[in-house]
């Protein structure tokens, strides 16, 4: 069986993309829960996963003696061996714009990502006013990310971004999780579509497992100092 190693529910963006991608696909795998302490090189995190991975990080996907380390990269691994699973779209143009947009999320959108930190648990909506009032990169990152989604939910006619569930909506169900913590600002459609892909089982089951968690970072809190 697939084993996945996962960060905490709660914190890590890179570890629900794969998990969701898996759980939500029906592809069964044992759970590798290693939790955050702190990612100095001593720390049990760092030592369990400098042991297991190249790079020390999470998700990592091992099948058998294969070993897979970057959350893209385990994407293709699976859509590669569970072809029936369609988890790229069935047509070659189609295909072509779900690889781009979830390389341009898996290695964009920066200025979002940086100050609206990972947190399922938190209601941060009052620092989320905050970032939208002063830092521009993150008003021009989400107001891409609006017109990428509405461009894709309007050619192919949603749920999903290309219909049915993809790789693409896994990759951005971290950035959904975002928005709704720092209550960013998006039109009705999109929030729609923000809702609909919360609303998945294989996302709701990692929600579920980030509220049961009861951890507090400090490093992954820059907005409170208690929980």
């Amino acid at each position: 069986m697939l084993q996945l190693y996962i960060g905490n529910k709660n914190y890590s963006s890179w570890s629900m993309r794969a998990w969701v991608l898996l759980r939500q696909a029906g592809i069964p795998f044992e759970e590798k829960t290693v939790r955050f302490d702190s990612f100095e090189p001593q720390s049990v995190f760092k030592r369990t996963m400098n042991a297991l991975s190249p790079t020390g990080t999470v998700p990592l996907l091992i099948d058998g003696e294969v070993k897979i380390w970057d959350s893209l990269a385990i994407a293709e691994y699976v859509a590669e061996q569970f072809p029936e699973k369609q988890l790229w779209p069935q047509d070659k143009t189609a295909r072509a714009a779900a690889r781009s947009v979830t390389a341009e999320m898996h290695s964009g959108f920066t200025a979002l990502r940086s100050a609206c930190i990972m947190n399922i648990e938190a209601d941060l909506a009052d620092a989320g006013r905050i970032i939208w009032r002063d830092k521009p990169g993150v008003r021009k990152d989400l107001e891409h990310l609006i017109a990428t989604w509405r461009r894709l939910l309007d050619l192919h006619g949603g749920p999903m971004l290309f219909g049915a569930f993809s790789i693409a909506d896994a990759f951005f169900a971290p950035v959904c999780c975002r928005i709704k913590t720092y209550g960013l600002p998006v039109p009705a459609e999109i929030a729609a579509y923000v809702d609909r892909v919360r609303q998945l089982p294989g996302v709701q089951a990692w929600i579920t497992g980030a509220l049961a968690e009861h951890d507090f970072f400090t490093m992954d809190e820059p907005y409170r100092v208690q929980r």
